[in-house]
């Protein structure tokens, strides 16, 4: 999703932060003011960045189901009023104090998993768990425990220090990436999650081996990396399973050599697939969240069975 702009553009030097990069901003974000509540656009003021902050301008944001269930309160972590929104891309407006990976004009992506490349699972090359992660502190304010958002007099939380429902925000340095000028920033917004979940889970996590079988269950758009990676890892057979078959085509485009909706069968697709492979599959993969689809296959029909949500 292409964020409108609808604020007057600065124009940013390459090498310094101009004057007005030291006073708020004004924008529109998406507010999430409680539970159960949907989001409301408002105009915000957006803070300056600290010491080793970032304020970067949201170019482009993808809509995570993480999102929704934000406001469906499923996580207890999350405090309210929030700006929801981790999965952007967008440039450089202004730098703290200290920063010297990124500087105004540079093309970024924020990270919801951020890398402070110091914590000991940063330095471990079999982990990419930062220590800073959301799972081991609240990312509800930035790490002085202060925010960056305020709106009619109220301050509001940020997301996983990202908050990329909002026209600018502020970003703590270790959880941005610099990317390449030429980056069409509309497409690679969705590598700050969806594309590296589903593509890593196949390439990383899975390991999926050349030849081999795997089932893709759930075509959205974190199923359909996993397409590209059980593609790029080169398997023999990629089975997609989804009950909306308007899917099927962009699948097949990525990747996917078969697929079927379980609406199609009167048996349990567990069974349609043994039947389809003689012996189960090698790597299955729960792209959807849902419990029925995360037991309807049994682990002894697959070397690997993963969930991804």
């Amino acid at each position: 999703m292409t964020v409108p702009d609808r604020v007057p553009k600065a124009n940013i030097p390459a090498q310094r932060n101009p004057l007005c990069c030291f006073q708020v901003i004004r924008c529109r974000a998406a507010v999430a003011w409680a539970v159960g509540k949907p989001l409301s656009v408002e105009e915000v003021e957006v803070a300056p960045p600290k010491a080793g902050e970032v304020r970067v301008k949201i170019v482009a944001t993808g809509i995570c189901r993480t999102d929704d269930h934000i406001l469906e309160g499923d996580f207890p972590d999350v405090e309210f009023p929030v700006i929801p929104g981790h999965e952007g891309a967008g440039i450089v407006e202004s730098v703290g104090e200290g920063v010297t990976s990124v500087k105004p004009g540079d093309k970024v992506i924020p990270l919801c998993i951020p890398q402070c490349k110091e914590c000991t699972f940063c330095l471990n090359p079999e982990s990419n768990y930062c220590l800073k992660a959301h799972l081991s502190e609240p990312q509800n304010l930035l790490p002085d425990k202060t925010s960056r958002f305020t709106c009619k007099g109220k301050q509001i939380h940020h997301f996983l220090w990202v908050s990329t429902f909002a026209e600018y925000t502020v970003i703590p340095e270790y959880a941005i990436a610099k990317i390449d000028a030429a980056a069409p920033l509309d497409k690679v917004c969705l590598l700050g999650c969806g594309f590296s979940t589903g593509y890593g889970a196949a390439i990383n996590t899975a390991k999926v081996k050349p030849g081999s079988t795997c089932a893709v269950f759930g075509l959205g758009g974190v199923g359909l990396s996993v397409v590209m990676g059980c593609k790029a890892a080169g398997a023999s057979r990629i089975i997609a399973i989804d009950i909306n078959k308007d899917k099927f085509a962009k699948a097949k485009e990525l990747g996917a050599t078969d697929c079927i909706s379980p609406h199609d069968f009167k048996k349990p697709i567990q069974e349609v697939l043994t039947e389809m492979t003689g012996h189960g599959v090698d790597y299955s993969f729960e792209v959807i969240g849902h419990a029925d689809t995360m037991i309807l296959w049994p682990p002894e029909l697959s070397l690997v069975a993963l969930l991804l949500i």
